[in-house]
């Protein structure tokens, strides 16, 4: 089976990772600003019709693909300054894909709690919130599998569907620890890392995640290093991320994860 095709497999895929902070062993958070104003664009993984294959395009990302992109760059081991082509794609399919074993649409890892269990359980990610912080939710899944004509992959295969929805039910009822918005304050919060990866919780109905980023302390205030649908591109945001939390209606807290060699 084939399970990998490259798409503008840009220098910035395997780029050096530079000291933009004074963070320089920081591989995250420096790897993540050599993206800034790479053009957000959706769906840059539906580019398939046939079998599911890892899909590489470091040229145009949306929340999530930046994030691991920025994540497989940091685990990969460095040779004069770059990654290597072949470690980048082994760490990519192993973030992005359950247990790092490409078996169809259903076997990317979707919602960001199947993700983020994914990362946890295979020792490159820790779940720093569940340490940290006192309040949980339950997970509650149903979004793509009432959903399908949302997807390319769920719009004519009930086949996916069904298996969407074995999935969602493997995952209902899991408790996870976040961040309500009312107890993130727009300084953040001292064991809430430059680098760390920031989840934002939802109420939409059916999901537990609505977008993804890199946490960013400015000027004393804990931002958002992300890329923007709105900006159509990868920024920093202008305001705190609290502040960002408290304009979405939408948005109900954050989970922090953490990168673990």
């Amino acid at each position: 089976m084939k399970t990998m095709i490259t798409l503008l497999f840009s220098a910035l895929c395997v780029a050096t990772v530079s000291a933009q902070t004074d963070e320089k062993d920081n591989a995250m958070l420096n790897n993540g600003i050599n993206f800034l104003d790479i053009p957000y664009v959706a769906h840059t993984l539906e580019v398939t019709d046939g079998e599911e294959e890892l899909i590489i395009n470091c040229d145009e990302v949306d929340c999530t693909t930046f994030v691991e992109y920025t994540l497989a760059m940091a685990l990969s081991p460095t040779e004069d300054g770059q990654v290597a082509e072949g470690d980048f794609a082994t760490n990519l399919q192993k973030i992005r894909y359950r247990d790092g074993k490409i078996n169809g649409y259903p076997s990317r890892l979707h919602y960001i709690a199947d993700w983020v269990n994914n990362g946890v359980r295979n020792g490159f990610l820790e779940d720093v919130t569940t340490a940290y912080s006192p309040y949980t939710q339950k997970v509650s899944l149903s979004y793509m599998s009432s959903h399908p004509e949302l997807y390319k992959q769920l719009s004519k295969s009930p086949e996916n569907v069904a298996k969407m929805k074995e999935i969602e039910k493997s995952l209902n009822g899991q408790e996870f620890h976040y961040i309500p918005k009312d107890k993130l304050p727009f300084n953040g919060l001292p064991w809430i890392k430059n680098g760390d990866i920031i989840a934002i919780t939802t109420n939409t109905p059916g999901l537990d995640v609505a977008h993804m980023g890199i946490a960013f302390y400015v000027n004393g205030k804990l931002s958002l290093l992300h890329a923007s649908s709105k900006e159509k591109k990868v920024v920093v945001s202008k305001v705190a991320l609290g502040q960002m939390l408290q304009n979405n209606d939408n948005w109900t807290g954050i989970r922090v994860l953490r990168m673990k060699k």
